[in-house]
């Protein structure tokens, strides 16, 4: 007898949590395609709990990866474990394998005692949409000891109590059946080996050691009362060491409530035994978070944690609800939360990181919103309900409209309450000459006018009208030397729509996993398949895609997949957000998949005519035009080196005493490497001779450094969706513009933000240029704001935010120069250098061709 109660007072019940090991020796993945070689981690969670969550660390290996490491959790004899093999990669993690522990099991074919045991799981993971193995991993799992065989479910205890109860007719139980010598163990601290001596002792010991209430009883009630009121407060399982005492709630006992007198937990003023001291449990080691007023966090010998509501006398294993939300229970018994503060429920019980992490989400999905209400707003040119005064076939006739459908422009005639497609100023109402016989003059759905030569079943741009070769506004392509932006996007819309595809292609993503899943799915279609209609889907949302939808994504996505963070792209420098491939992005092995998803990308947005939320540097939109970045491109992302370059170009080197070879070091990640600008440059020295070509090579070599096969990647990706010979009628600024938009810009902001040095307001050339600047049409004004920033996006905040390369540097009109000079800029430093013109319509011409005319700011 005394071998069993023994026995029983080292074993653990099992509904109580203790300290578990879980010794994780070795996995056997299965490839599935994968790379052979990996690099893997495993991750075990005890009932799915975010705080019983550890990790082994990250090992190597192809066909057995090998750990021997340790992992203790706090969990009970009812738990479940949740055991995942991952892989690592550098942008994110992908699942192995999975599978589960029942400690239950494990204990039952153990008899309780699961000591060094050995488990081989079969790893499972999804595969083309079925369940298939996902390998081996090999554990040993060691934990107390529980005692199953005279107890079950907790039986014999819920009987003792209740006979307990009945038979002592309100007379406390005798002190010869309590213990007397507190001694420590893993039940609140008191010794439980004469637990099974009696029934009746069981309900005294019971009450002592669960029932904070009896601490706080009323001094006029008698002991007898008392010890009816510990064991009612029990059996009505008010307390919850009680409640894991029993393994199954018993029925409540009527006007049994926490707040009745019985609290549940350990009681108030019991201090813990002596000799209880010992390593402390993870449940002691909590965060500790600010508790409500009037609230107390304090541990049991055991490691259990406990919480003391001192405005009530009372305490509770569950940590309060932070302030504003409050503890409910449905007609179905199951519990939820109510957030007052935001008057939102959930099944989830809060806590203060969670109500801390909603917060930080709310901010950050307001300030999103922010900027996506900003990228709504973008646009390539004006909208067809502009002036007509800038139309350069004049208003309509009486009683026409202009109106746009779906970006389709048509017209109506509200004197025959009828619509056209065609503009009625060039059809009939216009006196043109006629067209050659057999000749017929048709829009596409752009309104770009084209011409068919049913003689020779042919097509062409070009008028076949004598007089209109040259390309003037009413009939034929522009000439050679118009800059109409317009024009070059309506002739590459026209080729968008003349090589679509019928139907529709599907693109359903999670906004969790937008990266990963937009990845797979595009890399999985075939280019041309891109070419069709976009419907994308929102997983777990209602919504129909006419266009919305595929807006936002692409505005997610590539906010995304640009994004530094994930080593793939970097800032051009500390004053420049344009991005540039990073040549430390060969640190992930998958990096030119990467690359060549991301061109695709690019000219999915460029074919279906969406934007993207951040832009590239003009050098890397010449690198798509098959242009060759100039010196002067350098300047504005890297201003060190382009000093550096010019301080050789403008000196002598004989004189300086340099010493240079066609060779150029280069560093990433630690690692520096030398690479020659030519064959054998290693051994040809520099001189006055040689001096352009050095330079010249070596400004390529900046721009290439380390990226040439992402670059090539890249292109790659987008040439398989668009072909890059479609862009040949864009500069590098206008490819700018079309892929990231325009906003409206803000005269007043643009004035109230505007500083002048050797100007003042009242300055005649300031009152000139303002003037000149009023009159442009949005278009022209976003490449004034591109020729002297260097980009055509504003900062959210608009002008007074504009960055410079000390900082914020507001826009800047300088005087500088001569009246034969043209306009020059500063990209790094906002500024404009504007010479003091004579008169207002040679201020405005040195200007516009200064805008339009000119590249390299070097013109004068």
């Amino acid at each position: 007898m005394q071998a069993s109660e023994d026995e029983m007072a080292s074993a653990g019940l099992p509904g109580e949590k203790s300290l578990w090991t879980v010794k994780v020796v070795s996995a056997r993945p299965k490839a599935h395609g994968r790379q052979a070689r990996i690099t893997a981690f495993v991750e075990v969670a005890a009932d799915g709990l975010p705080g019983e969550t550890k990790r082994t660390g990250k090992r190597a290996g192809s066909a057995e990866l090998l750990w021997n490491e340790t992992l203790v959790l706090n969990a009970s004899a009812q738990s479940h474990l949740d055991v995942k093999l991952w892989s690592c990669h550098t942008l994110r993690n992908e699942l192995l394998g999975t599978a589960s522990v029942s400690l239950p099991a494990v204990l039952k074919q153990t008899w309780g005692k699961a000591e060094s045991k050995q488990l081989t799981l079969d790893l499972q993971t999804e595969n083309k949409g079925g369940l298939v193995s996902g390998g081996e991993l090999t554990v040993f799992l060691d934990g107390p000891g529980v005692d199953t065989g005279g107890r079950p479910n907790g039986s014999v205890v819920a009987e003792g109590s209740q006979v307990a109860g009945r038979d002592s007719g309100g007379v406390a139980p005798s002190p010869e059946t309590r213990p007397q010598a507190p001694s420590t163990n893993c039940f609140g601290g008191r010794s439980r080996a004469g637990r099974a001596a009696a029934g009746v002792a069981r309900p005294s010991l019971a009450s002592r050691e669960v029932s904070p209430g009896a601490q706080h009883q009323p001094s006029g009630k008698s002991p007898g009362s008392a010890a009816n009121g510990t064991a009612d407060g029990e059996s009505a399982s008010a307390a919850p060491e009680a409640q894991e005492e029993l393994a199954v709630p018993p029925p409540a006992a009527p006007g049994a409530t926490p707040d009745s007198g019985a609290a549940p937990g350990p009681a108030e003023g019991e201090e813990p035994a002596p000799g209880s001291g010992g390593q402390p449990s993870p449940a002691a080691v909590q965060s500790l978070e600010a508790l409500p007023p009037g609230w107390e966090q304090r541990e049991l010998p055991n490691g259990r944690v406990y919480y003391v509501d001192h405005n009530t006398k009372t305490t509770t294993w569950d940590r309060p609800l932070p302030p504003g939300w409050e503890k409910r229970v449905d007609p179905r018994g199951r519990y939820y939360y109510v957030d007052h503060n935001t008057r939102t429920t959930t099944w989830q019980r809060p806590t203060a990181e969670y109500v801390r992490n909603y917060e930080q989400w709310q901010s950050q999905r307001s300030q999103l919103q922010g900027a996506m209400q900003q990228f709504s707003q973008r646009f390539l040119y004006q909208s067809s309900g502009a002036s007509a005064d800038n139309d350069p076939l004049g208003p309509l006739p009486p009683g026409w409209e202009k109106r746009q459908d779906n970006g389709r422009i048509y017209y109506v005639n509200h004197n025959t309450r009828t619509t056209q497609w065609e503009d009625p100023r060039t059809q009939g109402m216009i006196q043109e000459p006629a067209l050659p016989p057999g000749w017929e003059m048709k829009y596409t759905s752009e309104r770009v006018r084209y011409f068919v030569d049913h003689n020779t079943r042919t097509t062409t741009f070009k008028d076949p009208r004598p007089g209109f070769e040259s390309g003037n506004k009413q009939g034929g392509s522009p000439g050679a030397y118009d800059r109409s932006f317009r024009w070059k996007f309506h002739q590459f819309r026209f080729l968008c729509h003349s090589n679509a595809l019928p139907s529709h292609v599907k693109i359903s993503v999670s906004r969790q996993t937008l990266f990963e899943d937009s990845f797979q799915q595009i890399m999985n279609m075939k280019p041309y398949d891109l070419r069709r209609r976009l419907y994308i889907i929102m997983r777990g949302e209602e919504g129909l895609d006419y266009g919305g939808i595929a807006r936002e994504w692409f505005f997610l996505l590539s906010h995304e997949v640009l994004n530094p963070m994930y080593c793939l792209f970097e800032y051009a420098g500390k004053n420049n957000y344009c991005l540039q491939i990073n040549p430390a992005s060969s640190i992930n092995p998958d990096h030119l998949t990467y690359f060549r998803f991301i061109g695709r990308f690019i000219a999915m947005a460029l074919y279906h005519g969406k934007f993207i939320d951040t832009g590239f540097t003009l050098p890397f939109y010449k690198r798509m035009l098959n242009k060759r970045p100039t010196l002067k491109d350098l300047e504005s992302i890297d201003p060190e080196f382009y000093n550096s370059i010019v301080w050789i170009k403008e000196n002598s080197l004989e004189e300086c005493g340099l010493e240079l070879y066609f060779i150029q070091d280069m560093e990433v990640l630690g690692k520096v490497t030398t690479h020659e600008l030519k064959e054998g440059g290693e051994s040809i020295r520099v001189t006055e001779e040689n001096k352009d070509e050095y330079i010249l090579l070596l400004t390529d070599w900046r721009f290439t450094r380390g990226v040439e096969e992402q670059t090539k990647a890249f292109l790659d990706g987008f040439n398989e969706v668009a072909p890059l010979e479609w862009l040949r009628y864009f500069d590098e600024k206008e490819l700018e513009l079309m892929l990231c938009g325009m906003q409206e810009i803000d005269m007043t902001d643009w004035q109230k933000n505007t500083v002048y040095r050797h100007y003042t307001k009242a300055s005649k050339q300031i009152q000139w240029f303002w003037q000149v600047v009023k009159e442009m049409d949005n278009e022209k004004r976003i490449r004034l704001l591109q020729f002297v920033t260097g980009t055509c996006r504003l900062p959210v905040g608009g002008f007074a935010e504009l960055i410079g390369s000390n900082g914020p540097q507001k826009f800047c009109i300088d005087k500088v120069g001569k009246e034969t000079w043209l306009p020059r800029s500063h990209t790094c430093f906002n500024r404009l250098d504007l010479p003091p013109y004579k008169s207002y319509e040679q201020l405005k011409e040195k200007l516009l061709y200064a805008v339009e005319e000119t590249e390299g700011f070097g013109q004068e």
